[in-house]
């Protein structure tokens, strides 16, 4: 099975903070000799450095950091490489980090970096499945 991942899952230290998401589950699926694991960080595809100030999507759809520097642009072609990369690879499943401005799947914060969650996607997952790839967040794996 082929599956591409959120990199941060997988326990490279590619989030915002310099560290991980290492996730059990995805671990243990990478570590079966069956499955070919893709990770993707569109953070970083998108050429934003590791670590990063924490970025949250506004509700007019820009991408700010906390310290106030839009980095939608970012946001997108790291979102864009990611498709270019899932259109490529044809993966059997998708996993991504909850809440994460690019890979959530379900919810995301509001913008106000407050940690209040509100529904909606980040800008890859929102692209992956406008292209009519199907993402699971990794809480529900």
């Amino acid at each position: 099975m082929r599956i591409l991942v959120s990199a941060c899952l997988l326990g490279i230290h590619c989030k915002y903070s310099g560290g991980d998401n290492a996730n059990a589950k995805v671990l243990a699926l990478a570590a079966n000799p069956a499955n070919e694991v893709i990770p993707v960080c569109p953070e970083v595809l998108g050429g934003l450095p590791t670590p990063r100030p924490p970025a949250e999507i506004q509700p007019d759809g820009r991408v700010v950091t906390q310290d106030g520097h839009e980095v939608t642009a970012a946001y997108r072609a790291g979102a864009e490489r990611t498709l270019a990369i899932a259109r490529e690879m044809q993966p059997d499943r998708i996993i991504l980090q909850s809440r994460s401005p690019s890979c959530g799947v379900r919810e995301r914060y509001d913008g106000t970096f407050s940690r209040v969650r509100v529904p909606g996607q980040g800008v890859t997952a929102a692209l992956l499945v406008k292209n009519g790839f199907s993402v699971e967040d990794v809480g529900d794996i």
